[in-house]
């Protein structure tokens, strides 16, 4: 954590006594969280759960360990105690799963990104899994409050036969207290690598007049909400027939325009797309089919984590 000073230039038509001079400003936050897990042996690790290999974090991040639901994965809970972030804030958050290991990385709440004055808030989200591994980040929304300024990556590596299930989801303002995000940025970027070469690389970027753009019918149609979730590995893309299956029974019992979602596949990789006018009822679709392509790739309990069930 970083202390910051802002101070206020005296022009030469100002007096002595009238000037505000060295004005303190907020703390900025720079935290980060480190994570690795590796392949567990011994009677506290039956079932295949994963041991913990490093750990690492500062403030505001720190890192929980819930005792993970029978037949289900090792978890590591992501937590942010600083309440939300404002401009020129930074969190990073490396997770690491170990040949042979399977773990699953989530967050506590929601991450909300207050309005900007001008700096950019940075999120960056580093993800490696090694040969024969399995991993899964599966976060809250982000929340984007009218003004807000967020810059995020994510990184993902794969090496081997090891594969990642990630997500990621942003709400478009404060809806339920009638704000829309209407100007700022949004940038969320993807990068994608297996053994070392690149497989995929995407970027949402939404700056200016945002609002435009989202009510736009070639863009994003009135949509207030969106995510995207891949699935990393060699061969994952013969699972482009279950991804599909999924997104329509996730969105069974829905009327056709409530949450538009779609996949596809490229060479090592199976991309799912969603967006709804009403966040909520994304959430509920994207979170129907994370469990049940979960079990369908991995034979995992069709299920969320506990602080992800509604």
């Amino acid at each position: 954590m970083q202390l910051s000073k802002l101070e206020t230039p005296i022009s030469a038509s100002q007096n002595a006594d009238t000037a505000t001079i060295g004005t303190p400003a907020r703390i900025i936050t720079d935290g980060r969280a480190e994570v690795t897990f590796c392949q567990g042996s011994g009677p506290a690790h039956q079932g295949g759960h994963a041991a913990l290999d490093h750990l690492y974090y500062r403030d505001p991040m720190k890192i929980l360990f819930p005792r993970p639901v029978a037949g289900d994965l090792t978890t590591a809970v992501l937590v942010t105690t600083s309440g939300g972030m404002v401009g020129g804030d930074k969190l990073a958050f490396a997770g690491k799963v170990e040949a042979g290991a399977s773990a699953l990385f989530t967050a506590q709440a929601a991450e909300k990104v207050y309005r900007s004055v001008g700096p950019d808030c940075e999120m960056s989200v580093d993800l490696m899994v090694e040969d024969g591994g399995w991993l899964e980040w599966l976060p809250h929304e982000s929340i984007l409050f009218d003004q807000a300024r967020l810059k995020r990556k994510t990184t993902i590596s794969a090496s081997g036969t090891g594969r990642v299930l990630a997500g990621e989801m942003m709400v478009f303002g404060r809806l339920a207290r009638g704000e829309v995000f209407k100007a700022g940025l949004a940038r969320d970027a993807w990068d994608v690598s297996i053994d070392g070469r690149p497989v995929w690389r995407d970027a949402l970027h939404l700056e200016g007049d945002v609002l435009r753009i989202l009510d736009h019918a070639a863009a994003f149609d009135g949509a207030r909400a969106n995510a995207t979730a891949i699935l990393v590995g060699h061969g994952v893309e013969d699972h482009l027939d279950d991804a599909r299956a999924c997104l329509e029974q996730a969105s069974a019992g829905l009327a056709r325009d409530d949450v538009l979602c779609g996949a596809t596949a490229m060479k090592g990789i199976v991309i799912a797309r969603f967006m709804a006018r009403e966040p909520m009822k994304l959430r509920r679709v994207y979170g129907a089919w994370w469990k049940q392509f979960r079990h369908k790739t991995r034979g995992l309990p069709e299920r969320l984590p506990r602080l992800w069930e509604i």
